[in-house]
């Protein structure tokens, strides 16, 4: 893998879309839904899609969740983990996302209140805190009803 590890970031992320595409297999990926005390949601801004959404992404080789939840946040937010309370629900409808056939898993959790911002700009072009009503209709990859699940404590969704 020598030769492949001196690609660009970007080159390699394009990279790694088109062989999700030709292999046809579902990617798992994960989303979280960080609450703070005062009932406000971490939420990023999406540059494909200019709309706002939870912050996630997609499992890498080798990872674990935890990790992964840990990563996707500190790159798309400039969060910390603290804990993960639950896993609200595991979605797995094609039509979710149009770039892939994508199972999320979402997870409940606490980050820490300071946020730094996103790691890469040209992907996430802000996060920030805001409640839930602020973005009701509005969220990108039909998020709404996984954050509103998460919110409501209720059984674990399977989709």
């Amino acid at each position: 893998m020598g030769y492949l590890s001196r690609l660009p970031s970007g080159a390699w992320t394009l990279l790694k879309e088109v062989a999700r595409h030709l292999l046809r297999r579902p990617v798992v990926g994960v989303a979280m839904v960080a609450v703070r005390e005062d009932g406000c949601v971490l939420f990023i801004r999406r540059a494909d899609f200019g709309t706002w959404a939870l912050p996630g992404g997609t499992l890498e080789w080798g990872e674990t969740l935890r990790t992964a939840v840990e990563r996707e946040l500190r790159e798309e937010a400039g969060a910390k983990l603290e804990c993960i309370e639950s896993v609200s629900g595991v979605y797995s409808r094609p039509d979710r996302d149009p770039r892939f056939h994508a199972v999320t898993i979402v997870v409940r959790c606490k980050v820490n209140d300071s946020i730094n911002g996103p790691m890469n700009v040209a992907e996430i072009l802000e996060a920030r805190w805001r409640t839930p009503t602020e973005v009701q209709g509005m969220l990108a990859l039909a998020q709404d009803d996984l954050l509103e699940r998460a919110l409501s404590r209720g059984p674990t969704t399977i989709e």
